[in-house]
């Protein structure tokens, strides 16, 4: 896939994941290893990768997810902004099948956030670039993909349910599956000239 072309039309993909499609382990761990080549601070390479195709494994996680993520709704929604976001109906609709997802990704990383800026940008700088990779590269392949973190409000119950040791911190959960559609447009956003500044904050940058 042309490059810019796969860059602007990665989007976050919710409604249309393939529910019922398998993704063959030969394809995900193509677009794994194609992450392991993303830049790591110090080459420390501190993310470890748990793939779930367990249903059961996937339910449990599911259900956590889903309280979270519709207590987190229902106050967007008390808040106004109920039928305002294209997100929010999207959003409600990865939670209603998320157990039906094919696969679930969590990126972790070794180690445990410290609460200082300057050191956890470069924590979490550590898996946050191998998590695009491996999206850009399901992409290519035409699988979809979202970060998602409603279960890291329960991240100590998701360790017990995946085994995951002391000492490490999950990042996300990525659902992952084939799309159902061949292609996806350019977002819009705001324009360049409102979010970037040459050499003070609010300069123009031409």
């Amino acid at each position: 896939m042309e490059i810019d072309h796969l860059l602007s039309t990665t989007r976050a993909v919710r409604r249309k994941l393939d529910l019922g499609r398998p993704v063959e382990p030969a394809v995900l761990e193509e677009c794994l290893n194609l992450a392991l080549q993303a830049p790591t601070p110090g080459n420390a390479q501190a993310w470890r990768w748990l793939v779930v195709r367990d249903q059961d494994v996937k339910e449990r996680l599911g259900a956590l997810f889903r309280e979270v993520g519709e207590a987190y709704l229902a106050g967007r929604e008390a808040a106004g902004e109920a039928g305002a976001s294209r997100a929010l109906a999207s959003g409600r609709h990865l939670i209603d099948v998320i157990e039906r997802v094919p696969v679930f990704v969590i990126p972790c990383l070794e180690g445990l956030p410290s609460g200082k800026n300057a050191t956890d940008a470069a924590f979490y700088g550590g898996i946050f670039p191998a998590v695009w990779s491996f999206q850009l590269a399901l992409r290519s392949r035409g699988l979809g993909s979202t970060l998602t973190t409603y279960h890291l409000s329960r991240e100590a119950e998701a360790a017990e349910i995946l085994g995951v040791p002391d000492g490490f911190t999950q990042v996300g959960l990525l659902p992952v599956a084939y799309t159902t559609v061949p292609d996806f447009k350019p977002a819009a956003r705001l324009p360049l000239s409102e979010v970037a500044f040459l050499d003070h904050w609010g300069a123009p940058l031409s």
